[in-house]
């Protein structure tokens, strides 16, 4: 049978404000990237959040990013190597602290797409999983997109795993279209349903020009904070059972 991990950004708590239904979402997926200070979320939030991931039976992963709460993590900041690799680490060890059992590491927002193509900001933030690895006694994959990211992580023994977006729009060269650009969006819950089975079936996913995109992807994300996320989530979920697709957690 094929199988696909679902997850989810979710313990993302701005102001004590959730911006999504987080025990619906926990309900469907396989995984969950928990913000874990840097862009949202706080102590209260992670403790709940890695509760329900025992709860539920969800993988709990870590979700840090640049240290910008003001900006929800979306804006690229300029910050050394080092800097970085300590907020990073810093972030991990909140979620720890709050009992999580972290199984892999996705970074968020601005620092999710700087590691794709900088090297000194995807060596921090490997750095910091690698040091987290050390203290767990066990390799922390790290989810993204690939490219140096990928590339850090093989360097430190670290697995990989290459993440699709089932509700971002896709350019015909497989970077994602920007937020606030025309396509970048997708709210329908049967048409993001329909790219979540042909990902997960096929590897592939149409562009927002309407080419054939191939996605070697192990993990599809469906964003809590969007418009409509859990209606999405369950019809995602729903169409991933028909088409007899195992929805499981790779780590």
């Amino acid at each position: 049978m094929t199988s696909i991990d679902l997850n989810a950004d979710l313990g993302e708590t701005v102001g004590g404000i959730p911006t999504a239904d987080d025990e619906a979402m926990f309900a469907v997926i396989s995984s969950a990237s928990i913000a874990c200070g840097g862009h949202a979320g706080d102590d209260e939030t992670m403790r709940l959040s890695a509760a329900r991931a025992v709860r539920l039976g969800v993988a709990a992963g870590a979700h840090p990013s640049y240290p910008d709460r003001a900006g929800f993590g979306r804006v690229g900041i300029e910050i050394g190597r080092e800097a970085l690799t300590l907020a990073i680490a810093g972030q991990l060890e909140a979620l720890r602290a709050a009992g999580a059992d972290i199984r892999f590491v996705k970074p968020h927002g601005a620092l999710y797409n700087r590691i794709v193509a900088d090297r000194e900001q995807a060596a921090a933030v490997a750095d910091a999983v690698a040091a987290l690895s050390e203290r767990l006694g066990r390799a922390v994959p790290l989810l993204g997109l690939g490219g140096v990211g990928a590339a850090m992580a093989a360097e430190r023994g670290l697995p990989f795993v290459q993440e699709a977006f089932l509700d971002r729009g896709y350019r015909s060269d497989g970077t994602l279209v920007s937020r606030g650009e025309p396509g970048a969006l997708l709210s329908d819950p049967d048409a993001v349903a329909e790219r979540a089975v042909l990902l997960a079936t096929e590897r592939v996913v149409e562009s927002v020009d309407g080419r054939v995109v191939a996605v070697g992807a192990a993990s599809l994300c469906v964003h809590g904070d969007s418009l409509g996320s859990v209606a999405i989530a369950r019809a995602v979920r729903a169409a991933l059972d028909e088409a007899r697709v195992e929805v499981r957690a790779p780590w």
